[in-house]
């Protein structure tokens, strides 16, 4: 493999615990029935549209003003987390490899390097791409554009990811896929696919 396309949240930010608080919160406000965190990791879902109609009442409050509210609780707190385990350790050894690693997030881009910028990480990254829109709907047009632009070959790509939706953009990408399993879903939706939940488990499988 030559080019290795890395997910942010929940890949290489461990934000999942965040996000889930940040739910129970809104959710309060909006009296609706909470979740437990085990039943997040089971309902989380991308387009995050789908995911919201799952938990809120999108015909009372719509999925814009939710989606708008929760940005702007996670930013500022999201630069108080924790990078997970080994990652920057696993990035930094793939590049002494030679391999490009490259960002391909949901998250809209300004965020994306703020947070990048935070952590001291943007450095690692040859290529950061995120989406024009905090509305989280898909990176696969992201993806694809990327990769025609700088006629990557799709057999030389593998994308590190945490959700379902990560494999269907490797699918749509024809690139392979692992997951990691402690991110944004449960690791029992995670197993048709390879899944890891060490990143030092990746070095001598890419």
């Amino acid at each position: 493999m030559k080019y290795i396309f890395w997910d942010f949240n929940g890949t290489v930010l461990d934000d999942a615990r965040l996000c889930y608080d940040i739910l129970i919160e809104m959710l309060k406000e909006e009296e609706r029935p909470l979740v437990t965190f085990e039943e997040y990791l089971m309902i989380f879902t991308f387009p995050v549209q789908a995911y919201y109609a799952k938990v809120y009442d999108l015909n009372k409050t719509p999925f814009s003003v939710l989606a708008h509210r929760f940005i702007d609780r996670y930013q500022p707190r999201s630069l108080d987390l924790k990078l997970h385990h080994h990652i920057i350790d696993v990035i930094k050894h793939f590049e002494r490899e030679g391999k490009i690693n490259i960002l391909l997030s949901a998250s809209e881009t300004k965020n994306l390097h703020e947070q990048l910028k935070h952590y001291g990480i943007d450095h690692l990254f040859t290529h950061v791409l995120g989406t024009s829109d905090i509305y989280a709907k898909s990176k696969i047009e992201v993806g694809k554009a990327f990769m025609i632009s700088h006629n990557i070959n799709p057999k030389d790509v593998v994308m590190i990811g945490d959700t379902l939706h990560d494999a269907e953009v490797a699918k749509e990408l024809g690139i392979q896929i692992i997951l990691f399993n402690k991110g944004h879903q449960h690791p029992t939706r995670l197993q048709k696919y390879q899944n890891i939940s060490d990143f030092r488990e990746l070095i001598g499988r890419i």
